[in-house]
């Protein structure tokens, strides 16, 4: 899907003074009640402060974790509210639920100009059904509805695609933002160096497709590169590879008809001999992995192999890390493909980075503001990129 026109909530007219319901994704990591990282939910301040600006009546709504559908407190949104409350300046007033007469009478309440936070959607099974009813029931405590979940607008649920049939539905700022900056991904300037890494490898091969024929290179690290390795007939030891026949023969296709001139694969890695990756860690050509062997990172040669690609490079998009860099011991490939990334993107190439190991590496290197565009959603962003459905977008991109 490439965006042709955005129906932005700065195209809403009359939005004095309205009551709007406003899905964000701040599905963010909690501690001890505590919001533990609030890069998704800065990212969504503009919106909010842009609704405010009008008077409007602000209902911010997320999903947080998996509860299945029944109220698990453990999975609350309020340590949330509190942290939104914190950065907005301002007051919020949270309801300990998302729907019902209750909610409903306690909003009409809340003044124009003021913010109201839902408990977690996820609470209720109609949000993940993609409930007509649940969406409904939405629908009753606002005016508008605007779309700033970009994170979650490749699923199919209530509060972001039925809940449109009873709204007028815009996108937010950030999704705005969001679709305009990876839109410049698939329209690139050349030469386009796409970076995949992390685990998934049914949710990469996707962009491995779409990618492989106006990418100049794709460089492969993680998980990922186990696959290939082993598909390809290289001993990869005991290290985690995907276990999907049918992917395992799509990538032995691509890698056959496309080769070392498209698909890029690691020279060198660092294993350990154990699956803790407490023993004895040694760096390895891939030629010299044994059936014992534990590959948990890229090695210096890949590494300096990579940049070498990355510094030629006018576009840039990279989703997933290298290896195990929540490791201390195996951060280093990551780490390093991030600072070589962030130190070529604004103004010698545009990078577009996406994932949330992705993001919690590139935070590491201190260098994320260097990046010119950082995405809020991982997966969403993968389907965006490979041209999948994207239901939340639906209505609101023309």
């Amino acid at each position: 899907m490439i965006c042709m026109k955005i129906k932005s909530i700065n195209e809403a007219k009359n939005l004095k003074g309205k009551t709007v319901f406003l899905r964000a994704d701040f599905n963010v990591p909690i501690k001890q009640d505590r919001v533990k990282e609030d890069y998704k939910i800065i990212a969504g301040l503009s919106t909010i402060r842009f609704l405010l600006r009008y008077g409007c009546k602000v209902i911010v709504s997320t999903h947080l974790g998996d509860p299945g559908g029944k109220k698990n407190l453990k999975l609350t949104t309020l340590p949330v509210a509190k942290r939104l409350e914190k950065l907005l300046g301002k007051k919020i007033t949270f309801i300990n639920d998302s729907i019902g007469s209750k909610v409903e009478t306690l909003i009409k309440k809340i003044n124009p100009g003021q913010v109201v936070f839902l408990e977690n959607l996820r609470f209720h099974a109609g949000e993940e059904k993609n409930d007509k009813n649940f969406a409904k029931q939405l629908a009753r405590l606002a005016d508008i509805y605007v779309n700033n979940a970009f994170a979650v607008s490749h699923r199919e649920h209530a509060s972001v695609s039925a809940i449109k049939k009873y709204l007028p539905a815009y996108a937010g700022l950030l999704v705005e933002a969001e679709l305009k900056n990876i839109n410049k991904a698939l329209k690139p300037e050349k030469p386009l160096i796409v970076v995949i890494g992390g685990a998934k490898i049914s949710t990469k091969l996707p962009i491995i497709k779409k990618f492989i024929k106006s990418a100049e290179h794709i460089l492969v690290g993680g998980a990922i590169a186990n696959d290939f390795l082993k598909n390809l007939g290289f001993e990869v030891g005991k290290s985690l590879v995907g276990k999907d026949g049918k992917i395992s023969k799509q990538l032995v296709g691509i890698y056959k008809k496309y080769g070392n001139k498209k698909i890029i694969l690691p020279l060198d890695f660092l294993v350990s001999d154990n699956r803790a990756g407490s023993g004895k860690l040694t760096v390895k050509k891939v030629t010299e992995i044994n059936k014992k062997d534990y590959i948990y990172d890229i090695g210096p040669q890949t590494i300096l192999f990579y940049s070498r690609y990355l510094k030629k490079a006018k576009t840039i998009v990279w989703n997933g890390p290298m290896g195990l860099f929540e490791n201390e011991k195996f951060k280093h490939g990551t780490l390093s493909v991030a600072r070589v990334i962030a130190s070529h993107t604004s103004g010698k190439a545009f990078g577009v980075v996406g994932g949330g190991e992705t993001i919690e590496a590139l935070k590491l290197t201190r260098m994320i503001g260097y990046i010119d565009w950082v995405s809020t959603g991982g997966g969403a962003m993968l389907d965006y990129l490979a041209g999948e459905k994207m239901p939340g977008l639906k209505g609101i991109v023309r």
